[in-house]
């Protein structure tokens, strides 16, 4: 599956879930956590020009990237986390319902 295929197919499922959908910084494969923090294990990795839902956000570990330094993290599904540093949601803040 290409790279676009799966970017058209991440939107597409985001789409379906009522949750608003983001792009992700443009050239990086972004690592899905556990959890909120590097601490946490990789269990996805997410294609380069892919989009993500966010669900919640939360504080965790600060991570540095294309759109800052910050320490939210963004929920996008059930265990699973990406840091807000990579997501460009256009704002330095929250942008969604902290996570329970």
């Amino acid at each position: 599956m290409s790279v676009e295929n799966d970017s058209s197919q991440v939107q597409g499922l985001a789409a379906e879930g009522g949750y608003p959908t983001y792009p992700l910084a443009p050239g990086y494969r972004v690592n899905v956590r556990s959890g909120p923090g590097t601490n946490y294990s990789i269990i996805d990795v997410l294609p380069a020009g892919g989009y993500v839902t966010i669900r919640c956000q939360c504080p965790g570990t600060t991570i540095s990237g294309p759109y800052g330094t910050t320490d939210i993290w963004d929920c996008i599904g059930n265990g699973r986390f990406v840091s807000d540093a990579y997501v460009k949601t256009g704002s330095d803040g929250y942008i969604a319902a902290r996570c329970a």
